[in-house]
């Protein structure tokens, strides 16, 4: 790769869930003068703690973090107004000098960030309103309506994900062409960094085991409390960031659909599935420097630091 330094460098970190995505970001900050951007979904509510596996701020050694627990849960964040804010960060830490550390797992957020979101129709609340409608009645309903219209969009779509379904079919109907050939007009990418992608990929069974044991450990220390307080202030149970994983198990045991124990098994299930489609999505992206392992290893923190220092350096 080569470096023109008349552009700023801007650090990702990338990968599955449990892979220890903070612990090396708080460690290439901390060794390269840097900030961290939040990259994730959930850990942008400042409600949600437990589930969301913020990183506690007196564990972040006193390194400023930006786009975390910004929103209330009654928000809603869009992959485009995430992406305007936090190219707004990187303006912000660029005029200070400050290397942006972009981390998280959510992968569309990524990628409208770095590489913009093409031009689509806004969208339609009376269409999407109609359709969520439609997937209530008849789930898999979405899924083969797209397949008739647009079977490449469809084919990289879980026919259970009926909010990118909705999307889809929204552009399908109101932008005129395929929602695929639509997604794949030019975007506005970012040109005033040089980026670099550090993903962690490691061993699949090693990351189950601390998935189980992460999805025990929130149920052990106040999960289903944290949730039951967040609808005592008075939030609708179907708020789209409690639908999120744990705190969509801990709502069902709240409402006396599960058992703990059964609500305990579905989050350890749920949350394997999402580990493997986050690989399956960043696998997807260009130019990432894999690392086996996960990022509170020292070998691996060493490793990036050392891919990291020599971006940065040279």
């Amino acid at each position: 790769m080569s470096l023109d330094r008349k552009v700023p460098p801007l650090l990702v970190v990338l990968g599955p869930t449990g892979a220890a995505k903070s612990d090396l970001s708080l460690i290439l900050a901390e060794k390269l003068h840097g900030e961290i951007i939040n990259c994730d979904s959930i850990q942008v509510y400042r409600e949600l703690h437990i589930g969301s596996a913020k990183v506690p701020v007196e564990a972040r050694r006193g390194i400023p973090h930006h786009l975390t627990g910004i929103l209330s849960i009654e928000e809603e964040l869009t992959a485009g107004a995430y992406a305007r804010m936090a190219r707004a960060v990187l303006s912000l830490l660029r005029s200070k000098g400050k290397l942006p550390v972009v981390v998280g797992g959510t992968g569309f957020y990524l990628r409208a960030l770095l590489h913009g979101l093409s031009p689509a129709p806004m969208r339609n609340p009376d269409l999407r309103a109609r359709l969520s409608g439609i997937a209530a009645r008849r789930p898999h309903a979405l899924h083969r309506f797209l397949r008739h219209r647009d079977p490449i969009g469809a084919s990289r779509i879980h026919p259970n994900d009926h909010q990118k379904l909705i999307r889809a079919i929204e552009l399908t109907i109101a932008g005129g062409a395929p929602a695929s050939t639509i997604q794949n007009r030019p975007r506005d990418s970012v040109k005033d960094f040089q980026v670099l992608k550090i993903g962690l990929a490691p061993d699949r069974k090693l990351l189950y085991e601390r998935l189980n044991h992460r999805a025990a450990w929130m149920f052990e220390h106040g999960l289903i409390d944290e949730t039951k307080a967040i609808l005592q202030v008075g939030y609708s149970p179907a708020a789209k960031p409690l639908r999120s994983l744990g705190y969509k198990q801990a709502l069902k045991v709240i409402a006396n659909q599960l058992t703990r124990e059964e609500a305990l098994r579905e989050c350890q299930t749920r949350t394997r599935q999402y580990a493997k489609r986050q690989m399956t999505w960043f696998r997807a992206e260009h130019d990432v420097h894999w690392l086996a392992g996960f990022g509170d290893e020292p070998r691996i923190q060493q490793q990036a630091l050392n891919i990291a220092g020599a971006f940065v350096s040279s």
